[in-house]
Order: C-alpha cells, then sequence, then structure tokens
C-alpha cells in the first residue's frame, strides 16, 4: 500500500564537500510527515553532515533541500524562521551553566518565538515531565547526569513545537546505563507520531523505532528499507558486512563481560 503521509521534506540531489572532498553525492530523500527515518552506516559516511544540511549549518554545493515547499539556504534570510520547524538535538548537550534547567528549556519560545512567560513555563514544565525531569525544574545542569541532561535538551528542542526532529548519536556521549533512559523518551516520540530523522549506532534502537533505514556510505544512500527486512535479510553486500560488524562486536562484548 502506498504512504498517502504528506511530504513535508524532500532532499534533490544534494551535494556538500569540504574542500576536494565530497561528502555527499547526489543525495535523494523524502521524508513524510509522522515517518521515523534511522541514518546508520560507517564512521566518515556522511550522517552527521547531512543533518547539518538539513538544518542550513552547512552551505552546499549542489542539489537542494526543501521544507514544506520551502527552500532551506543557510544564507537566506528567512533561516531563522525555517530553523524553528526543525528541533535539532546533538551529541553534546550545549545547556547554559548559569540557567535553571526550566530556564534552559524556556528561553527560546520566550525570545525567539516571543511566546508568553506563563505559557512557556507551562508547556516547559510538561515537557520536563514528559522526559522524567520536572522535580529538576529548579536545578542546574552541573547538578544533572549525563542522560538527564540530554534529556533536557530534548524537552528544550520540543518547546519549540518543531515539525522535525533532528537527532545526531544523542546517546554517544552517555556512559551505556544511561543510554536506556534517553531512547526511552525518543520511542515515545515515535509511538505518538512525531516526524524524526535519527542518526545513530545504536542497532537495536533502530531497529525498534525506524519506519524507515537509510544506509549511507561514501555519501551516498546503499540501501534503504523497512526495518524488519534491512535488518534480517539486507540487500546488498555492504549492508551485510557492516552489521556482521555490529554482531560481532555484540557478541565479543558480551564475551568479555562474562
Amino acid at each position: 500500500m502506498a504512504d498517502e503521509r504528506e511530504i513535508v521534506l524532500r532532499i534533490e540531489n544534494l551535494t556538500k564537500s569540504f574542500g576536494d572532498n565530497v561528502v555527499i553525492d547526489g543525495l535523494d530523500l523524502e521524508v513524510r510527515a509522522g515517518e521515523v527515518i534511522v541514518v546508520i552506516g560507517p564512521s566518515g559516511c556522511g550522517k552527521s553532515t547531512l543533518l547539518r544540511c538539513i538544518n542550513g549549518l552547512e552551505e552546499i554545493q549542489g542539489g537542494r533541500i526543501l521544507l514544506d515547499d520551502q527552500e532551506v539556504d543557510g544564507r537566506s534570510k528567512n533561516i531563522a524562521q525555517i530553523r524553528q520547524k526543525l528541533g535539532m538535538v546533538f551529541q553534546s548537550y550545549d545547556l547554559f551553566p548559569h540557567k535553571t534547567i526550566i530556564e534552559n528549556v524556556t528561553l527560546s519560545p520566550i525570545v525567539v518565538q516571543k511566546r508568553p512567560k506563563e505559557e512557556a513555563i507551562a508547556e516547559g514544565e510538561a515537557l520536563l515531565e514528559r522526559v522524567g525531569l520536572l522535580d529538576k525544574r529548579d536545578d542546574y545542569p552541573r547538578q544533572l547526569s549525563g542522560g538527564q541532561k540530554q534529556r533536557v535538551t530534548i524537552a528544550r528542542a520540543l518547546a519549540m513545537q518543531p515539525e522535525i526532529m533532528l537527532l545526531d548519536e544523542i546517546t554517544a556521549a552517555l556512559d551505556p546505563e544511561m543510554v536506556h533512559e534517553v531512547l526511552d523518551v525518543i520511542l515515545d516520540l515515535a509511538r505518538e507520531g512525531k516526524t524524526m530523522i535519527i542518526v545513530t549506532h545504536e542497532m537495536s534502537f533502530a531497529r525498534a523505532v525506524a519506519d524507515r533505514v537509510i544506509f549511507l556510505e561514501g555519501g551516498h544512500i546503499v540501501e534503504e528499507g523497512i526495518p524488519e527486512l534491512f535488518f534480517t535479510n539486507p540487500k546488498t553486500e555492504r549492508a551485510r558486512e557492516f552489521l556482521h560488524t555490529f554482531e560481532f562486536t555484540a557478541v565479543r562484548s558480551h564475551t568479555v563481560e562474562e
């Protein structure tokens, strides 16, 4: 059955280079409303660069990116308005250390979107409750664990009411025991129908959360498909090799722990 959901993001023949190094080479991608796309691939394949291009943080050398049929261009005068539709969460937390947790979450809605302070605080508290951190509203970032800081960062991005969430290796800097608390938040967002593009090395998480898996290498989409098929019966030899590497690493790690 054809997916009739509206296409909210369209990437056409995207090319991104750093000097002579072509990181993304003629990439095409469509993202539909409510779809969760997980981008995987080896280090240096262009995953994080793709997210930065979508958010207008990188100047592109070819092609175009359309969000709601509006071109994303980091040099355009309306880029600030476009970015409000994109909630970006990086590996690093980038919380303001001198502001409380509720102040971190409500700053952009109040300053950028000019929303009433009382409204922003009420929504900020609801978002903190949603990520299990309402009791930390008056704490400072230094008082939180890494997993808690990342959950605050997710709440801060959601406070801008973005159309699409862009998540870039958000568990990479966390201790293993803190990873699950962040991933649980993302799984809840996926169940609620939030449109997301997620870059991750967590294969079990990718399999659980994705509507579609994109396997990227050398700036190209080598393979894509629903997770049930991609993880059990990949079409390309390169995808099979990549997944086998993760399986071997997981088995070896389990053996060492035993």
